[in-house]
């Protein structure tokens, strides 16, 4: 009897176990991370008895976690891989609704600022006109500055949620340590914590939404955590941590570092996967291109605008001012480079855009070893020439052309040596479209006039028609002063040769040569005139070209004569104001400099270039967004198909082990029936 008690007691205590264990799955059923777990029962040691071993009875053995290391990994991994792309999606999301609406896209805006030169330049006198031309570069203006500032404010965001993210990763790590542990030393007696052990996944899989992570798998039951390239970010129960802060380069993009005791590193480019990894992958490749090919576009605008103003005459005979503010002014040069943090000397470099129709959309980075100067473009990691690479003497003004031979289409002019190990980031671009401004506010001073006009002497008796002259070539911006120096140069039909020859006026001014002196025409037939008027002047002299075409037509009769003037009263004439229009359709953006126009892009197409771009990314990032949810969907499906609490099963469990509960209860009531029985025998 006391054999079977002892049976019956066994097998009471393993299934109170085993319903206390169903009980606690079925709480736990919405406890994110938690694993069903399960008894295992085995046979205590038989005794052994003359007709053989008999059983003694059953034991708990161990409390199971139902787990699987490799789904748990899947869900880790597309947790960080999902995180990321809904990161970079919603942040691409905002840009490509910024750049592509009607309302808030820059296409709008410059389509009404060309309509009204359009409008002005079919009645070029006309001053509301004009007026209205300097209202609608005012608002292209403003458009360029209100979609960088929405893109700052978009730069700002991602700094502050990548310090949030930061904290997030910190203290997630610290509890993982912790649980390290406490699992190492709950797992000293060879059992394993369970409950501690899903904990711990849980936390490593919200770590994930946050990082990619590495887990490496200890003996004492730990588990090594690592970020980027390999940087322990938890080992057993210590934790390093990251630091999100000023870049030292550009202290408006924020960085991250790894720090480990008094050691810090930078980190940034080296994070993949969860929310972090994904606003870093946004911002490098997309935010900063976007800011700067929309600088490099206003650059664009700005200069062809006043450089095509330089070449006209405004209602007053005078130089046509500019009409937007100069892009190189010293403080804006400035502004595009940056000393790094770590520098030791006060040197600040001066960037100047040389020609903005060649600029490129990448920052530069330039490094000084105490002798020379090294550059690398940053977008594809091109090694820049520059020259002069050591600089006899300061200040210096250095160049910079890739491997091609292709000019950067900038400057930079450094007034005295940095310090060795100096580094300076460039951003030609960056800032281009939050600096530009309309800073003209006569509309009578607008430029519609071209500079140079050509008539027919009235006492012509042939029937030639001499086209109005074209300035290909000329000093920008315009000398009047140069222009009515040599006005006005007269050409005389000769019939016997069947050319024009041309003269300067009597008396011939000082140093003006034209070249050729005589130009052929066919009579009857449309002919081109093109020739050169050069000019010297100054200590040391210094020599001007003014190459010049126009149209000849008709058959004139010898003697007939012509003139080439300073167009001095020029009110009607709209022929630069047309000029103007034409710069809309100007191949003017990204040029290749050893081709030359008609390789880039016009002002319109440049930005339509950026607005695909941007849309195309918006589109693949939600076909993504898509893909690796469906992906951790997947996962997540595979794990809960063998770890996650079923109430069905845990239901059944319930009353099976009920049942036997019941069962070994009867046991013992059997055992003890017998036991009063033999009692009462020997009463």
């Amino acid at each position: 009897m006391a054999d079977l008690l002892s049976i019956g007691l066994s097998g009471l205590s393993a299934n109170k176990t085993s319903l206390a264990v169903t009980g606690h799955n079925i709480t736990n059923v919405n406890t994110p991370g938690f694993s069903r777990q399960d008894t295992v029962q085995a046979t205590r040691n038989p005794q052994f008895s003359g007709a053989g071993y008999i059983g003694s009875g059953t034991t708990l053995v161990d409390v199971r976690r139902t787990y699987s290391e490799f789904l748990s990994a899947q869900v880790r991994s597309s947790t960080a891989l999902s995180s990321d792309v809904e990161a970079y999606r919603s942040q691409i999301e905002q840009l490509d609704s910024l750049l592509a609406g009607t309302t808030t896209g820059i296409t709008p805006s410059v389509q009404k600022f060309f309509s009204s030169l359009q409008t002005a330049a079919e009645d070029p006198a006309n001053i509301p006109a004009r007026q209205l031309v300097l209202s609608e570069a005012e608002g292209l203006a403003r458009r360029f500055n209100t979609v960088a500032d929405r893109i700052g404010e978009q730069n700002e965001f991602i700094n502050k949620q990548m310090v949030a993210v930061s904290d997030q990763v910190n203290r997630l790590a610290t509890s993982i340590a912790s649980y390290n542990d406490s699992i190492a030393k709950a797992a000293a007696n060879g059992q394993q914590p369970n409950d501690l052990l899903d904990a711990r996944e849980e936390a490593i899989r919200q770590l994930s939404t946050f990082v990619g992570v590495t887990v490496v798998a200890q003996d004492d039951n730990s588990l090594n955590l690592f970020v980027g390239s390999g940087q322990p970010l938890v080992v057993g129960s210590s934790t390093s941590r990251l630091e999100v802060g000023p870049g030292q380069g550009d202290p408006t993009r924020f960085e991250v570092s790894f720090v480990s005791g008094g050691s810090r590193q930078g980190i940034t480019s080296l994070l993949s996967g969860g929310e972090l990894g994904g606003l870093i992958r946004y911002r490098s490749e997309t935010l900063d291109p976007t800011l700067n090919s929309l600088g490099r576009l206003a650059l664009a605008v700005s200069d062809q605008v006043n450089s095509q103003l330089g070449q006209g005459l405004d209602l007053k005979g005078q130089v046509g001012t500019a009409l937007f503010g100069d892009y190189n002014d010293t403080a804006l040069a400035q502004l595009r480079v940056r000393a790094y943090s770590t520098n030791t000397s006060n040197v600040q470099p001066a960037l100047n855009i040389t020609d903005s129709s060649i600029l490129t959309t990448s920052d530069y980075r330039l490094d000084y070893d105490g002798s020379n100067y090294s550059a690398r473009r940053l977008s594809d990691g091109a090694t820049m020439t520059i020259n002069p690479s050591s600089p006899g003497s300061y200040p210096a003004t250095l160049t910079f052309t890739d491997a091609s031979g292709r000019d950067q289409g900038f400057e930079l002019a450094i007034d005295s040596a940095p310090a060795a190990d100096d580094r300076f980031l460039l951003q030609p671009t960056r800032r281009g479209a939050t600096a530009i401004s309309a800073q003209l506010d006569q509309p009578d001073q607008l430029a519609f006039a071209a500079p140079v006009r050509s008539e027919a002497d009235l006492q012509n008796r042939g029937n030639a028609v001499i086209g109005q002259p074209q300035l290909t070539s000329t000093h920008d911006p315009l000398l009047p002063s140069v222009l009515s120096g040599f006005s006005p140069v007269t050409m005389t039909y000769n019939a016997t040769t069947q050319q024009l020859d041309l003269s300067l006026p009597s008396p011939a001014p000082a140093g003006v040569v034209i070249s050729p002196a005589s130009l052929s025409v066919n009579p009857g037939q449309a002919n081109t005139l093109s020739y050169t008027i050069a000019v010297t002047s100054g200590v040391p002299a210094v020599t001007e070209n003014y190459s010049i075409e126009q149209a000849f037509s008709g058959r004139p009769e010898n003697g007939d004569s012509f003139t080439l003037g300073f167009n001095q009263n020029g009110v009607s004439d709209n022929r630069n104001a047309l000029k103007l229009v034409d710069l809309q359709n100007k191949q003017s953006v990204g040029v290749d400099p050893s081709v030359g126009i008609g390789t880039g892009v016009s002002f319109t197409d440049g930005y339509g270039d950026l607005v695909e771009r941007v849309g195309t990314l918006t589109a693949q990032a939600r076909q993504d967004s898509d893909a690796t949810g469906a992906i951790l969907k997947q996962a997540s499906n595979n794990r809960d198909s063998l770890s996650a609490v079923n109430l069905d099963e845990e239901a059944a469990n319930l009353i099976k082990f009920e049942q036997y509960y019941n069962a070994s209860a009867q046991v013992i009531q059997v055992a003890r029936s017998l036991f009063d029985t033999l009692i009462s025998a020997f009463r």
